[in-house]
């Protein structure tokens, strides 16, 4: 396929074969993405272009030859879609996926009421979730941590336009001038264990590893760290939501438990019906 005299419906039905033969899970959509990200003219309009006799773009043959190397399509176009944004992204940051966007949902209805929330989210990688809240809830202070200084970068660039403060810091020992002062703290933490490779090569070979890997053999040294963070930096009765792995969901809610300090624990499906999220109030006074 060299994109030079075939037509745009040609190239994408090539291309979708050629990325289904490599293994891309999602391969026509893919196709269909790559010539849209040449064009920029909208799925809309692509499919309709499609109809007729449009060229392929120049390029699009070294984009999906990228893209049946198993380098996520997101590293090849740039952007990465959650909720309402349009994310840039790239090699060093973890690429935001849909599941998280429940978890955001549990904290946008938790504060609805609130006239002027504080949230933090510990963690932010590409600034997917603190990005989104800051957003969608009007009138909330967000701030954002952020350790890895790849990261960081692409979180910044993502964040200073929606007013979120973001800091370079570590989750475990992050804005201790802050403490006892947040009324939400959310987490995606790193929760791998040690041994478990991600099937997916977008995912082992691209995804930092400091974003997958939670420490220690059970993957939950992070975790357990983000915890303890919340417990630091919420207000009596303050919220804490955490995304984990679904294997996880028994063992992360036995730690709270045992923590002492957490009540109204509860578990969280995703839209697939998977416990994808622990939340729990900080014990104390109940906070208005």
């Amino acid at each position: 396929m060299t994109g030079s005299g075939q037509t745009l419906a040609a190239a994408v039905t090539e291309a979708t074969a050629i990325l289904a033969q490599a293994g891309v899970p999602s391969p026509r959509v893919d196709a269909e993405l790559l010539a849209d990200h040449l064009l920029g003219v909208g799925l809309g309009r692509l499919r309709a272009m499609m109809l007729g006799d449009s060229p392929a773009p120049e390029g699009y043959a070294d984009l999906v030859a990228e893209r049946a190397q198993r380098t996520p399509l997101q590293h090849i176009t740039g952007v990465a879609y959650f909720r309402y944004l349009e994310l840039a992204v790239g090699p060093g940051v973890f690429i935001p996926r849909p599941e998280t966007e429940s978890v955001v949902q549990l904290v946008i209805d938790h504060v609805k009421g609130m006239a002027h929330p504080r949230i933090v989210d510990l963690g932010t990688g590409s600034g997917a979730i603190a990005g989104s809240i800051a957003h969608e809830v009007p009138g909330a202070e967000v701030h954002a941590v952020e350790y890895s200084t790849f990261a960081h970068a692409w979180a910044e660039k993502n964040l200073a336009p929606l007013g979120v403060t973001l800091v370079l810091g570590d989750l475990r020992d992050a804005l201790p001038e802050l403490n006892g002062t947040f009324d939400v703290v959310i987490s995606n933490p790193p929760y791998i264990p040690a041994e478990a490779i991600p099937n997916e090569p977008e995912v082992a070979l691209h995804d930092p590893p400091e974003a997958l890997y939670g420490g220690g053999a059970d993957g939950m040294e992070l975790p357990t760290a983000a915890a303890a963070s919340a417990a630091r930096l919420l207000v009596p009765g303050g919220y804490f939501v955490m995304e984990h792995a679904e294997v996880q969901a028994g063992w992360i809610k036995a730690m709270l438990s045992r923590s002492g300090v957490w009540k109204a624990i509860t578990t969280h499906l995703d839209l697939n019906g998977k416990e994808r999220a622990t939340s729990a109030l900080l014990s104390g006074p109940d906070h208005e």
